[in-house]
């Protein structure tokens, strides 16, 4: 099963896709993780990818796909994934569809959480990431605290927040977002495979709650 998380900064896809991925039993990826990945192997592909980053320039659609793709053939894939950070936008979301219609597959589902813009800015500035890139368990201050004060509950290593974790850039990455990535909600919408949730403390819904609406919608439709 091929799923696809929406939602801006903060909404809880990480949450979410981490108790699908145990439940599922299929990877959960990020873009970011593969472009780490992808940096590691010192290939032409890594080197061409690397020229963008070291400048803190935007990837090009192209190149994205291209090493998305070349991540999603890879034999751990055949049966599924979680896909989060990809597709941003409608060109890379018809080239997705590409790429699965190749070997008979397709979006299964696109997972699109909302939240209040005020909540999401808060639960970014009081989230805290284990330092242990094995693990990178996340925690926040307010919602989920760690049991210990500064270090992560499953490994024990230092907490940090990174250095993009404060209002002014949530702000800006939260505009980006919606300019850039939201009109994939219509595009999915249109498709039949939009599931939309609303997680909030308004509501007191958060992530957990809709991953387990999440695995029965699923359960009663696959």
């Amino acid at each position: 099963m091929n799923i696809i998380m929406l939602g801006a900064p903060g909404t809880g896809k990480g949450t979410v896709a981490a108790i699908l991925k145990e439940r599922l039993g299929i990877p959960h990826i990020s873009s970011g993780d593969i472009f780490r990945e992808c940096i590691t192997k010192k290939d032409d592909l890594a080197k061409e990818l690397d020229s963008y980053l070291s400048k803190g320039a935007l990837v090009p659609d192209e190149l994205t796909i291209r090493i998305i793709e070349t991540r999603l053939a890879e034999p751990d894939m055949q049966n599924g994934v979680i896909l989060d950070g990809f597709p941003r936008t409608i060109e890379q979301a018809k080239e997705l569809d590409n790429f699965f219609a190749k070997s008979g597959k397709k979006v299964d589902m696109v997972i699109n959480l909302t939240t209040p813009e005020e909540e999401v800015i808060q639960r970014i500035v009081t989230r805290r990431i284990c330092s242990n890139q094995e693990c990178k368990t996340v925690f926040n201050l307010k919602l989920n605290p760690p049991k210990v004060e500064g270090k992560c509950d499953v490994c024990g290593a230092d907490l940090i927040q990174r250095k993009d974790d404060n209002e002014a850039t949530v702000k800006d990455r939260l505009a980006t977002y919606f300019k850039q990535t939201s009109p994939l909600v219509e595009f999915y919408d249109n498709k039949g495979v939009l599931s939309t949730h609303e997680v909030s403390e308004k509501i007191n819904k958060f992530g957990k709650d809709v991953a387990e609406d999440v695995a029965s919608e699923i359960k009663e439709n696959f």
